[in-house]
């Protein structure tokens, strides 16, 4: 299920609102994982990967499944790809965000990364 785009500007501006949507959920899932996982024992691999991969899918699934979906459907009419495309916010710059979605993902995790090394304690050795 896709979130409302409708209030996100069209270009690389829905672009980088789109990325920040991805940061901010990117962030909140790797810190609770990471909460999860040092109550666990897990090591940052699963951390990391169970919040990239949520966070892309909450984030960025939608226009992942568009993206593909014009590519390989066969849309044999032009009236059923006019009623396609006019469910998509912004079709002409599907590419752009989605590439903005997967690094704001990224960048999400590398931020709640960087900010679950800096409350360590001193005699805590590296993971």
């Amino acid at each position: 299920m896709q979130y409302d785009q409708s209030w996100m500007g069209k270009g690389i501006v829905g672009g980088v609102e789109a990325g920040l949507v991805s940061v901010v959920v990117a962030l909140l899932l790797f810190l609770l994982f990471h909460w999860l996982g040092r109550r666990n024992g897990w090591s940052y691999g699963p951390q990391i990967g169970w919040s990239f991969l949520l966070a892309t899918v909450l984030t960025a699934g939608g226009d992942l499944w568009d993206m593909f979906y014009f590519n390989y459907a066969h849309l044999q009419s032009l009236p059923l790809l006019r009623a396609e495309l006019a469910l998509v916010h912004d079709p002409e710059n599907l590419g752009v965000r989605v590439l903005c979605e997967l690094l704001g993902v990224a960048l999400g995790i590398y931020v709640g990364w960087m900010l679950s090394r800096g409350r360590r304690n001193p005699g805590e050795g590296h993971r």
